[in-house]
């Protein structure tokens, strides 16, 4: 009897702990649109003018959806291909009507040693092809390791930021300002360093970095009102963050986290420290993160103001409601279509979402 009642016991946890993982309610106030069919993984998308679309895969291929027709467009080189590097985020220059500057990031073979790291460059579009390339900047070092390349690009006042995570370094990158890796970083436009970045002065850092103690940064979105840079990334297992990105801050990892070990085993006993930033949500179980937008369009109703975040780990598009600063619901959006990768609100003020094996939607409030 001991053994059934033990047995009992194992299998009432195993399903609460199976519900933890579905604890957001199903919203069914919604309906979608396949836009680009047959895609394998849509890292990053951007619209063109025109209302044409670019889409990194990340296997490398930069495709311009036009037309109903997909092409290929060439010119992109030197692309390290490995467990979760490749061709990552793609943004157009806020001015790019008069400049045609389209930036990407990617894992890069560029430099010294095997392997690779990420990397920020521009180019322009002539046809079918990518050409006027400009390396921006480049991590270093190169390493044959697979994970936790970041990278999201978002403009703010001019300035190019983007996330690099700590290529699987924890004890040696994030909390180095010395080192690349697990960190947020701005630029100019041009790739030259802006002097009001807050490390500028400190002789041997880094002096792109903008925020530094961070794991694998995956979303970075500016909020519409606030004007305020919101940054999640994944934890290891528990633990993944939403925060709000502030210039020079440390946000703590390995030295405070909500995850343990894929293992199970502890990371740390601290999940707060002084001087170190506290995210202002986090997922336990992990989601494992990855696309992040705010509504700001009319399109939804009351939907507008808050936040989307995709769910590669359970496929689907968490709808965050958010109140001064804070996650006070979640909904699941478009649940079971496939591993949300990507997120982009298109210039119709419709929300687009790239979800791995099959392509790219339109999500429609009904």
């Amino acid at each position: 009897m001991k053994i059934k009642s033990i047995l009992g016991i194992i299998m009432i946890c195993l399903t609460f702990s199976s519900c933890a993982q579905d604890k957001n309610k199903v919203n069914t106030n919604h309906n979608y649109q396949i836009v680009v069919k047959d895609l394998i993984n849509p890292w990053g998308f951007t619209f063109l003018p025109d209302q044409s679309i670019l889409i990194n895969e990340k296997n490398g291929r930069l495709i311009h959806f036009k037309d109903s027709t997909k092409k290929e467009i060439k010119g992109l080189s030197n692309i390290y291909v490995r467990g979760q590097g490749g061709l990552l985020d793609i943004k157009l220059d806020p001015d790019y009507k008069e400049n045609n500057w389209i930036y990407f990031s990617l894992a890069s073979t560029i430099g010294d040693n095997n392997g690779g790291n990420t990397a920020i460059i521009r180019g322009k579009l002539d046809k079918d092809s990518l050409n006027s390339l400009e390396l921006l900047y480049k991590a270093t070092p190169n390493t044959t390791k697979g994970q936790h390349f970041g990278s999201r690009i978002i403009f703010k006042e001019d300035k190019l930021f983007f996330s690099i995570g700590e290529r699987g370094e924890r004890d040696i990158n994030p909390q180095d300002i010395n080192k690349d890796g697990g960190k947020i970083y701005r630029i100019n436009k041009d790739g030259s360093i802006p002097k009001d970045n807050p490390f500028i002065n400190k002789k041997n850092a880094k002096h792109a970095i903008w925020s530094y103690g961070h794991r694998n940064p995956q979303g970075l979105t500016i909020h519409p009102i606030t004007n305020q840079i919101w940054s999640h990334e994944h934890g290891p297992r528990g633990g993944d963050e939403i925060n709000i990105i502030k210039k020079g801050a440390n946000y703590g990892w390995p030295i405070i986290t909500y995850g343990v070990n894929y293992s199970g085993t502890k990371i740390t006993d601290k999940t707060s420290k002084k001087g170190m930033e506290q995210p202002i949500h986090y997922w336990d179980p992990s989601i494992a993160p990855s696309g992040m937008v705010f509504i700001n369009s009319e399109k939804y109703g009351d939907w507008n103001g808050h936040l989307l975040v995709g769910s590669l780990k359970f496929q689907y598009l968490n709808l965050c409601k958010i109140k001064d600063n804070k996650v006070i619901s979640e909904e699941k959006l478009l649940d079971g279509l496939g591993r949300v990768r990507s997120i982009v609100q298109g210039p119709d003020g419709y929300i687009y979402v790239g979800i791995e094996n099959l392509g790219i939607v339109k999500l429609i409030k009904q």
